[in-house]
């Protein structure tokens, strides 16, 4: 599931779920959350890029990119685009306000010599100045027709338009010609903040003009650009689109003769490194890790490696391995000679890809991208927000966040925002909306919900208490009571032979139970609930054992009293000191029996009548997926010291978001969401409040989480309307703050950037939130006589 950097083309990144991998009252700031600035904790990195000045870099060649796919379409408006179509289209089109490296917008002055809004009373106006030498690959000017067109497109009005989205477009009364040709006037009929976000990219009007255009004429080629590149020609059988440098563009010409995306997949482009195949390619941490270890080995002078086939074998054992293949026993020497050789060929092979390797260099910054925990609220135990912020409270997001950066050597700290990333202006640590890491607040919040230890197991007919000896049994003659037993362990289902056996690591899913949102009696434990025990025997809590546990529950419970709301609720955790339970004891006289220690109260799964809390956990099976699964096991673990089981349900990576994610057929679920200059537009339908449909499902646009407020809808609703830029700002974090509170999403860090890049090549590398800029693109200049470096024919 890789993550590519953001192509100059895409300032205003498509919302679309990245798998690597990808919603008016005036509110007051939740607890431990400002207005300001302070408090900020993530750290940023900088972009990793090879930086030349473009008079040493040399004119012509061909550099080689790699992408997942061939994309399905180039029209950037319309479902399918993937990162695929954003990256060849940041090459090819206008993006009038490109990202810098803080994720700011800039314009582009090869597209406008000016842009403002020039007046807000009556209405909203914005003036664009366009450069008048910007003119498309056929030869026409940029003009208002083209803006025109793609408003018409896209403002939701002509339902034949095949649309994703129409943000903002849909806020546009007019759009007109200026003074002159370069001038055109947009009038908006409600305020909107985000203006910058629009028409970008921006499309010839021959695309926008008419459905038929729009919806199939962009999809397999682009008959116009206006770029530092065009396009050359598209190979879907060799996976490959062609760019070459755009003799009409009027800005700095590009240096590369042609750029080539070439469709590889994740796992293959190491290999395609070594063959020489790709330049440019996102990876993962595996293979950043074989490219570093690269220039370490010191294979080519004789010396053994320091990885790979033969670099665990120390001298005593390579004498050993001589000894038998020379010795007396010709058939045991035989079989020595044979693994000597085939070891040796493999660690040739290996050191010849480990040369190959040393020719790219591993750039590394934080992407523009961040990794979630998303908790399903529709139905089921999360349907309660006190379990949703019990989950929440469980995590240690520290441990997350350097498990998966500190191996990388970069900047590990848990994300606070699910609104802007570190290192932009509109970033502040909100999470103290909810609160940090406190398993005590847990377990709290979790007895409040019901689900305790005792609950767990199913009471006996007749018993009325947990602890108490069922009252079935009959007395004997003395009235004594006869040997019963408290209660049997339950028999546990049998899984669906359909199925895969169900436990902490399963391929298979059960079928989600059918409670309404805020039933607070879950169905009877059935093979397959989410919540069903499957494996882990239910045993009733001895007496003693459960008046401390109950007893602990009750302080804990107690500090939450009053607790109204999940933002209220969430907002008095954060501020609580941790109170943590005393531990009861007493004297006796020396002799004494000790007292049979009681069991833990604290730890062993908890329920509520006879139903364990146990939420199905679906992960992406791919072989890219291997540390989103890592960071899954350390999730369940964490929960499952507060007494809250996992069933890890792993899928293919192409059924994952389809079928699971956006579907809603999961409890917990980890995929990632791009940043955005433009939170207000952009992120409103992931946090929107879902709404009934007339056919009786909910509609969640991208809020795949089904968990919102009519708060956060009013709060992106007034910051997309407000054009003072610091009121907006303090807008949007007061929304985060209520995301937080809600613990429907869970931000964990934000996400690696890897990028291999031959090392002849300048210009490009690990963005981070800037947009390349593809025409200072190419190979450095040769530093000695001879052929020009990295000239390819």
């Amino acid at each position: 599931m890789s993550h590519v950097g953001v192509p100059r083309g895409t300032a205003r990144k498509r919302r679309s779920l990245a798998l690597l991998t990808t919603g008016v009252l005036t509110l007051p700031v939740l607890a431990g959350c400002t207005s300001d600035d302070s408090g900020t904790t993530a750290a940023a990195a900088p972009q990793d890029i090879a930086v030349a000045a473009r008079n040493l870099v040399a004119a012509g060649g061909t550099a080689t990119w790699a992408i997942d796919a061939v994309p399905t379409t180039f029209n950037a408006f319309q479902a399918d685009a993937d990162g695929a179509t954003t990256r060849i289209t940041g090459a090819l089109l206008p993006t009038l306000f490109p990202l810098d490296a803080q994720g700011r917008p800039q314009l582009d002055a090869d597209y406008l010599k000016s842009a403002k809004v020039v007046e807000r009373e009556p209405r909203q106006v914005v003036l664009y100045r366009l450069n008048q030498r910007a003119v498309w690959s056929d030869g026409r000017a940029i003009e208002a027709a083209d803006f025109v067109a793609q408003w018409r497109a896209l403002n939701g009005k002509d339902s034949a338009y095949w649309t994703a989205r129409n943000a903002g477009y849909d806020r546009i009364e007019k759009i007109e010609r200026g003074a002159d040709e370069q001038e055109v006037r947009v009038t908006f009929a409600k305020p909107y903040a985000d203006w910058r976000s629009l028409f970008s990219p921006l499309y010839p009007k021959e695309v926008t003009g008419t459905p038929g255009a729009f919806n199939d004429g962009a999809r397999t080629t682009l008959k116009a650009t206006a770029g530092p590149f065009r396009l050359r020609g598209v190979d879907p059988k060799a996976g490959e689109v062609t760019l070459e440098r755009n003799p009409r563009w009027w800005g700095r010409p590009a240096k590369l003769d042609t750029l080539v995306f070439r469709a590889v997949k994740l796992q293959d482009r190491t290999q395609a490194l070594t063959e020489g195949k790709i330049d440019v390619a996102d990876i993962d941490a595996t293979a950043a890790q074989r490219i570093v270890q690269a220039g370490r080995d010191k294979g080519g002078n004789g010396q053994p490696l320091a990885q790979g086939p033969g670099s665990g074998t120390g001298p005593a054992a390579a004498l050993r391995s001589w000894a038998e293949a020379h010795g007396s026993d010709e058939t045991a020497a035989a079989a020595a000679q044979a693994a000597r050789e085939k070891n040796r060929a493999a660690a040739q092979a290996y050191a010849a890809e480990q040369g190959k390797l040393r020719a790219f260099a591993v750039r590394k910054s934080l992407g523009p991208a961040y990794t979630q925990l998303a908790l399903n609220g529709e139905s089921g135990p999360l349907a309660d927000d006190r379990v949703r912020r019990a989950v929440a409270r469980a995590l240690n997001r520290q441990e997350l966040a350097d498990t998966v950066l500190k191996p990388l050597g970069l900047p590990a700290a848990p994300l606070g925002s699910h609104v802007a990333l570190a290192g932009q202006p509109a970033y502040k640590d909100n999470s103290g909306a909810l609160g940090g890491h406190d398993t005590d607040e847990a377990r709290a919040l979790l007895a409040d919900a019901g689900w305790t230890r005792e609950g767990a197991v199913k009471k006996p007919d007749g018993t009325k208490a947990g602890s108490e000896v069922g009252k079935k049994g009959a007395k004997d003659k003395d009235g004594a009571g006869k040997d019963d037993k408290a209660t049997t362990p339950e028999k546990q289902g049998k899984p669906d032979d359909n199925k895969p056996v169900t436990g902490t690591d399963t391929d298979g899913g059960s079928k989600p139970d059918d409670n309404k949102p805020g039933d607070s009696k879950p169905d009877d434990n059935k093979p397959g609930d989410r919540n069903g025990s499957r494996n882990a025997p239910q045993v009733l809590a001895p007496a003693s054992a459960a008046a401390v546990h109950g007893a602990a529950l009750l302080r804990q419970a107690g500090r939450l009293a009053g607790t109204g709301t999940a933002e209220d609720a969430a907002a008095k955790v954060a501020g609580q000191d941790k109170q943590p339970d005393g531990a009861t004891g007493a004297y006796a006289p020396m002799g004494t029996a000790a007292p049979a220690q009681a069991p833990d109260a604290r730890r062993g799964p908890l329920g509520k009548d006879g139903k364990t809390l146990t939420l199905r956990f679906v992960l992406p099976s791919g072989p890219g997926s291997e540390p989103l699964r890592a960071v899954g096991a350390r999730i369940s673990a964490m929960l499952d010291s507060i007494g809250v089981g996992t069933s890890i349900t792993k899928v293919a990576d192409d059924s994952y978001f389809k079928d699971h994610i956006a579907s809603g057929d999961y409890d917990l679920a980890l995929y990632s969401w791009p940043a955005t200059a433009y939170p207000a537009t952009d992120d409103r339908p992931i946090f929107a409040k879902p709404v009934p449909a007339t056919d009786g499902s909910l509609t969640v646009e991208q809020n795949y989480t089904r968990v919102g407020t009519d708060h956060i809808d009013q709060l992106f609703d007034q910051a997309a309307a407000e054009l003072d830029e610091g009121a907006a700002r303090d807008l949007m974090k007061q929304a985060d703050a209520r995301i937080w509170a809600a613990a429907g999403s869970i931000p964990l860090y934000q996400r690696p950037q890897l990028v291999a890049t031959n090392r002849k090549l300048a210009n490009v590398g690990a963005f981070g939130f800037g947009s390349p800029h593809y025409e200072d693109i190419g190979f450095k200049k040769p530093q000695s006589a001879g052929a020009p470096a990295g000239k390819k024919k």
